[in-house]
């Protein structure tokens, strides 16, 4: 069957109808307010050099969020690029473009986190969305999430050296160091053993934005992190968090620096809760749910959540650019909903 001159535009249209969730990224996100942050990594190009003009760093940044809120790798990336309508339109695409393929986008999210700018648009988002009326309100919650990367096949001297921050390098050869996580480790939780990277995160109560985040290795405890998080201008000085954070220590630091501690109890073997004291983890809970929330969004929009990188710097790109990701999506539901 011969295609009609108007059958992209008439799907696009069937898109936007069914709720195209991209479209409201484009119309509530300042894209090209942070064009001039994102140039900084594009290198003077001498005018005798031949060859393509790079893409424009925009699109590439928009190619990145599409990336951390589906959880893509770099070759389905290209390919979804090349296969969706509501991708390329939400990319100024059509279908003559040229797309960026997988090595043009990994090269891109390695020149941001060299220059540290996933972090840097993080920040300036943040700033953005209280300029714009959602300061943070209402108190702060804090809780942090494992994310996964694929398990090393390592012999247990291996595993005992790189405990020590003594990765046998040198026995290794250049394939094998560019395959090898000597930044990772495992944690156990919940009676299963983990491998990977913490997400450690701070949410304001009211409008459940991630106001700031921390990346460690998964054996990092949550509450190493607790206080370098909180934000002293969240207009409430109530914290949340769960029974992990709990301990004398923490609850007389918060005191001191000003904060009401709202964190669950926990029973011990031979000292169950008290009725009262589950009834104060229930009223705590209904609030502290709200953190919750992002992390199963997260995993649900993307499905498994394992991290095709290798060591601590990938991972910190790849994790903040999934916190800004869920940020950029809040802005936009909570625009909608105030429209």
């Amino acid at each position: 069957m011969q295609n009609g001159l108007f059958d992209v535009e008439f799907r696009m249209d069937e898109l936007s109808k069914n709720g195209d969730p991209l479209e409201k990224f484009n119309k509530y996100v300042p894209w090209e307010e942070f064009r001039s942050k994102l140039e900084v990594i594009r290198k003077k190009r001498n005018g005798n050099v031949g060859g393509r003009p790079p893409f424009d760093v925009v699109l590439m940044m928009k190619i990145l969020v599409l990336q951390s809120i589906y959880n893509l790798s770099d070759d389905s990336t290209e390919y979804l690029i090349r296969d969706r309508l509501s991708f390329m339109r939400f990319l100024g695409l059509s279908l003559g473009d040229r797309v960026p393929d997988a090595k043009t986008i990994w090269l891109f999210r390695e020149q941001m986190g060299n220059a540290g700018l996933v972090r840097e648009m993080f920040d300036w988002f943040d700033g953005y969305w209280r300029k714009n009326g959602f300061m943070a309100k209402q108190g702060q919650i804090v809780d942090a999430s494992i994310v996964s990367v694929p398990k090393q096949r390592n012999s247990r001297k291996e595993n005992e050296a790189i405990k020590k921050d003594e990765p046998p390098v040198e026995n290794w050869s250049d394939a094998k160091k560019r395959q090898k996580d000597t930044d990772a480790r495992w944690v156990k939780k919940n009676g299963k053993n983990f491998y990977g990277y913490k997400n450690h995160i701070q949410v304001d109560v009211k409008h459940k934005f991630v106001r700031d985040y921390e990346v460690t290795d998964a054996s990092v405890h949550d509450s190493n992190v607790f206080e370098a998080i909180l934000d002293e201008n969240n207009t409430s000085k109530d914290v949340y968090a769960d029974s992990a954070y709990r301990s004398q220590e923490k609850e007389e630091n918060l005191k001191k620096q000003g904060y009401r501690a709202h964190l669950q109890r926990k029973g011990y073997r031979n000292k169950a809760l008290t009725e009262w004291e589950k009834r104060g983890n229930r009223t705590r809970s209904k609030v502290r749910s709200r953190i919750e929330h992002i992390f199963g969004i997260q995993s649900q929009r993307a499905g498994n959540l394992i991290l095709r990188t290798i060591g601590m710097a990938r991972a910190k790109v790849k994790i903040g650019l999934r916190n800004l990701g869920f940020n950029l999506e809040r802005f936009c539901t909570l625009m909608v909903v105030s429209a």
